[in-house]
């Protein structure tokens, strides 16, 4: 046994000396054939692995080049946010080319995002968590009970200017420190389209959960106020016991523009919730005044909550009617203009028949204004407030046939320039509250007051996205230069007490950063920044992402009243 082991070992051994090859030709190219393979194949895996890491390396490269370019357009502002759907987190970032490609509207658009970033620090300087700055004696003020309306308000203007350290303070705040639990009376009007709104368009731009779980909070707070037996909310609720009621200067009356828009904001928090609540409480105020809804469409401002009907009292585009008239045609651009909101069309369009014969011109200059109403007499009188309505009109005027179309943009034209001239005609060159129309006087400045409103520049902003012609982006410019001249301050930005004087308020309105700077950046920046075919904007500028509606079976005992003429038919105080 030992033998024959001695013999194998020795057989095995035998293979390792090279000898045994130097005798065996055959074998040792077979051996060498074998080293040759086996080291092309170590030497292939090894270069493999090194191109595999030089493409890596090359991709980390090309990643973190994107992600700078990323960064510099959202420094420009230039980004335009989409949402795949109400339910969705995710958040597409899109480039958009040619931002900067016109080097005028490039300066401009950073002159204006300078505006806010000095309106915005001076509010976290001075107001931080309040609702608003007064600018003069640097302190911040509670005027919509402590809900942070200016930081809300802002959300998405920063974000939309790409204002991103800011966004994530204002972000961090409303998580940590906004709580709606107040003893407090609130406008439902003023918080729905401020809080509810700015939360639900910071909600669509960021996909942060925390602002789609606040704008829930303070709706559950809100809803209360449309238990009456009509349906037409109440105007004011506490926000701590839910108690709702109208204010005394009313009558009893709730307010039309104030009952009427808050449909934009609460569609679309049960579109983002799926929870029909929310729609069914304000889709149903329209239901109650499309019955007994005026074959001219203009309804008083005043409206009985408990009957459903109207008061006598002023019809008006301006202060307490104005955004009423706005969310009809909104809401039918919410719902993707389908058979499912065809009622809000054809409400607006009834309305529309009702503005044109309220429409009246000047001597000598032929400003085309709209005038308001009080039974069957005509008040020459149109408010800042009504230059919403260019924009508006513009903005449905694509809704109709071609003739009726060309008539209600040559309409919105005209109305824009009687809007300008209000900002021209006074020696600030900013428009005043209200404007008084006489025969052969054009026109007169009524309350002489400035507070930064927007609707002019909205108007502006929607004429040049519709029309393309840069003359509304001057005007726009021109407008701008004098909020900088006559509104800016050490410490923000503040209204004037008297446009003939320039004499300055102490109040930097929260609206001023929500709409008018807004508008004035979009008004700069190009049509694909937020899309007017993918966002509706809520009467403060807030925009919200069109997503597929909702539905809902209507109840048996509701019929929408069809008229003989195939149609049916808010305000900031």
């Amino acid at each position: 046994m030992a033998r024959s082991s001695r013999s194998s070992s020795s057989i095995r051994w035998r293979y390792l000396n090279p000898a045994y090859y130097l005798k065996r030709p055959k074998r040792l190219a077979l051996l060498f054939m074998a080293f040759v393979f086996v080291s092309f194949f170590v030497w292939d895996r090894q270069t493999i692995v090194m191109k595999h890491e030089e493409e890596l390396s090359i991709l980390k490269e090309e990643v973190e080049r994107l992600q700078n370019e990323l960064g510099e357009l959202k420094h420009e502002g230039g980004v335009s946010v989409t949402k795949n759907n109400a339910s969705t987190k995710h958040v597409d970032v899109t480039k958009k080319g040619g931002l900067a490609s016109d080097p005028i509207e490039a300066e401009r658009r950073e002159k204006v995002k300078d505006a806010m970033v000095h309106a915005w620090s001076s509010y976290e300087k001075y107001a931080w968590g309040h609702d608003e700055l007064q600018p003069q004696s640097k302190n911040g003020v509670d005027s919509f009970g402590g809900l942070g309306a200016t930081l809300i308000d802002s959300l998405d203007t920063l974000y939309i200017m790409g204002l991103d350290e800011q966004f994530q303070r204002a972000k961090e705040w409303v998580a940590d420190s906004l709580d709606f639990n107040k003893n407090y009376d609130a406008s439902v009007f003023e918080t729905t389209i401020r809080v509810v709104g700015g939360l639900l368009s910071a909600y669509d731009l960021s996909g942060e959960n925390v602002f789609l779980e606040k704008a829930k909070d303070i709706a559950d707070r809100l809803l209360p106020a449309w238990s009456t037996p009509s349906g037409i909310p109440y105007n004011i609720i506490n926000l701590a016991h839910g108690n709702a009621h109208n204010p005394g200067w009313t009558g009893g009356d709730s307010i039309l523009a104030d009952s009427g828009t808050e449909q934009l904001e609460f569609i679309a928090l049960s579109q983002r919730t799926g929870d029909p609540k929310y729609q069914q409480k304000v889709e149903n105020v329209i239901l109650e005044l499309n019955k007994t809804f005026p074959a001219d469409g203009l309804l008083p401002i005043y409206i009985n909550p408990h009957r459903g009907t109207t008061s006598h009292s002023t019809i008006t585009f301006g202060a307490m009617g104005d955004s009423f008239y706005e969310y009809l045609l909104k809401v039918w651009i919410q719902g993707n203009k389908t058979a499912d909101v065809k009622l809000y069309r054809e409400m607006w369009e009834t309305s529309m028949k009702g503005l044109l014969s309220l429409v009246r011109k000047t001597a000598p200059s032929s400003f085309t204004y709209i005038s308001e109403k009080i039974g069957n007499s005509l008040i020459d009188k149109m408010d800042e407030l009504a230059c919403f309505a260019p924009g508006m009109i513009a903005l449905g005027s694509s809704g109709y046939g071609p003739d009726e179309s060309t008539k209600f943009l040559n309409l919105a034209e005209e109305l824009a320039w009687t809007c300008y001239n209000f900002y021209q005609s006074t020696p600030t060159k900013l428009a005043g509250e209200n404007y008084f129309f006489h025969s052969g006087q054009d026109m007169t400045v009524g309350t002489s007051w400035n507070i930064l409103r927007p609707e002019t520049v909205e108007s502006l902003f929607y004429l040049w996205r519709l029309t393309g012609n840069k003359t509304y982006q001057e005007w726009g410019w021109n407008i701008f230069q004098a909020f900088e001249k006559n509104s800016r301050v050490e410490a923000g930005y503040v209204g004037l007490k008297d446009v003939n004087t320039g004499m300055k308020d102490n109040m930097m309105q929260s609206f001023f950063l929500a709409e008018t700077l807004k508008y004035l950046y979009l008004l700069f920046s190009p049509p694909s920044v937020i899309s007017l075919d993918e966002w509706v904007f809520n009467t403060e500028a807030h925009p919200l992402k069109i997503v597929p509606r909702l539905t809902q079976r209507k109840p048996n005992n509701v019929r929408v009243r069809a008229r003989k003429e195939g149609r049916f038919g808010g305000s900031r105080i």
